[in-house]
């Protein structure tokens, strides 16, 4: 659904670092909210690193789009901005004249983004959407390829983003880690230069204010509009199944929910678990699926598009979620909406969970995980549980809209920009 236009057209330029080749949560609430820019009669200047993906508002009325050069490294979910023609896209900014500029992350086109807000005086808003220091633990081994962008920052930014001197003490001090603490040393100066942090969650925010204690924040979560329902993609087992859905990687904690489920089996020889994802990628990840669906315990339907992925939640008894680093999780605000009982490891992640009522929140080991399905699994047959914790689970997820989240964030830009 559209958003009425205020009397006052708005230009808003969107800085990101994820935007293809593939999809995930951030790639999607960013496309939601451009969505309803352009559907309200605003401008959106989308910079970006130059990838293929999904792309719906590509030529659009009222929508400019500025790629910049990137490269791909192995085992990085996106594509990284190499740092060429940040000086010309800041000239190109300054002649389109955006009312309010909006960083979605931390990565070099984020950075860029506060640079430029800081450099031509435009209002700017930043939203963390990923948790930079969980996946910095996860990808380590592509920190020291940052060397050049932390160093073009700490040029560009005239020592406001990262200062040299800094840089050098944390190499030193934290040996291998050292450009992941100037990194987390950049989220800070971004975070405390903002006029407006946003979070997805609560979590988030705490984790926002850990960093930069004086920053600027409020608790805007994204949207989420359930999802079609069509046929059945394939006939359902006959016992209790469970699925995940998402990104596929090791950040996600997929080897501890296959290792969680072998213990479920063993208990509940019938009970089957459908992962929903592109699966193929991570080696030690695969070899655990494919050992699962080789003993007929682990269903892999490959990647869906998000539209599809509706008949698959119809199909299931219950969501597991295995992952700690998610800073909102669209995927468990879609099984949500979908109507089923929720099982996570994240005790911080509780926008629509409210155990008991509608699920359980476990700790992050197989025994833990498997216990907490299971209790999930044996309260399946009572009619009146099941029907309760579905109530629950579509009450709390339709707190958040994608058409009242476009109606929060359009205040927020107008009150920046006027």
């Amino acid at each position: 659904m559209s958003v009425e236009s205020p009397r006052r057209q708005l230009r808003v330029a969107e800085f990101t670092d994820n935007y293809g080749p593939g999809s995930n949560g951030l790639t999607v609430a960013l496309q939601a909210l451009e969505g309803n820019l352009l559907d309200a009669g605003h401008e959106v200047i989308v910079v970006a690193p130059a990838a293929k993906g999904v792309n719906p508002h590509k030529g659009r009325p009222g929508r400019t789009e500025l790629r910049l050069p990137s490269m791909w490294f192995p085992g990085v979910p996106t594509r990284i901005a190499t740092g060429r023609h940040f000086e010309r896209t800041i000239e190109k900014l300054a002649e389109l004249k955006p009312d309010a500029i909006h960083v979605h992350g931390f990565g070099a086109i984020g950075a860029l983004g506060t640079i430029a807000a800081r450099r031509l005086g435009i209002p700017l808003l930043t939203t963390w959407h990923t948790d930079f220091e969980a996946y910095a633990d996860y990808y380590s081994q592509w920190l020291p390829l940052l060397d050049g962008v932390l160093k073009a920052f700490a040029r560009l930014s005239d020592g406001a983003l990262v200062d040299k001197d800094e840089m050098r003490a944390a190499e030193i001090k934290f040996e291998n880690h050292g450009y992941g603490a100037s990194l987390i040393g950049m989220c800070a100066k971004m975070l405390e230069l903002s006029d407006l942090v946003t979070t997805p969650s609560p979590k988030t925010a705490a984790h926002c204010l850990q960093i930069a204690p004086d920053a600027a924040v409020r608790v805007v979560p994204n949207g989420v509009d359930p999802l079609p329902v069509g046929p059945p993609p394939f006939e359902r087992p006959q016992g209790p199944l469970v699925m995940y859905a998402g990104r596929i990687a090791p950040e996600k904690g997929i080897t501890l929910l296959t290792e969680a489920f072998e213990l479920v089996v063993n208990h509940r020889p019938d009970a089957r678990l459908m992962v929903v994802g592109d699966w193929d990628h991570h080696p030690p990840i695969r070899r655990a699926l494919k050992n699962g669906r080789d003993k007929g315990i682990i269903i892999l339907p490959g990647e869906q598009k998000r539209d599809d992925l509706g008949a698959f939640y119809a199909m299931a008894d219950i969501f597991a979620f295995p992952s700690q680093t998610d800073t909102q999780a669209l995927v468990l605000h879609e099984a949500a909406l979908a109507g089923l009982p929720l099982v996570s490891v994240d005790s911080e992640l509780t926008l629509v969970i409210d155990p008991p009522i509608n699920g359980t929140i476990t700790r992050p080991t197989p025994a833990s995980l498997a216990a907490g399905i299971l209790r999930v699994i044996g309260r399946l047959d009572d009619d009146v549980w099941r029907e309760r914790a579905s109530q629950r689970s579509v009450e709390l997820a339709s707190q958040w809209t994608i058409e009242s989240q476009a109606e929060e964030m359009l205040g927020i830009y107008r009150d920046l920009a006027g």
